[in-house]
């Protein structure tokens, strides 16, 4: 299945364009050679960016495939979340 709003996908996509922007910028303090602190800090916003990312994807997921899907069966909804589940876990 695909993600079909397209507010959920021009939402994910700010956020990407900001998370690689955030990460140019990481690039940028190594070059520049700045403090490791800074750099750490920066990563921690970067990582905890995607972490939002993947929470707002993985909540239009759910919805759009397990809320609004009315042609599944009980089956298939159930296989659906073990799916989610399990890409859940591979990102933490």
């Amino acid at each position: 299945m695909k993600l079909q709003s397209a507010t959920a996908k021009q939402d994910l996509q700010v956020r990407l364009r900001r998370i690689e922007g955030q990460a140019r910028g990481v690039q940028r303090m190594l070059d520049e050679d700045r403090e490791c602190r800074e750099i750490v800090q920066q990563l921690t916003a970067v990582r905890a960016a995607v972490q939002n990312a993947t929470a707002v994807f993985m909540r239009a997921y759910a919805k759009e495939c397990l809320l609004e899907s009315g042609d599944l069966s009980d089956l298939e909804r159930s296989d659906l979340v073990d799916e989610l589940m399990t890409l859940l876990v591979k990102t933490t």
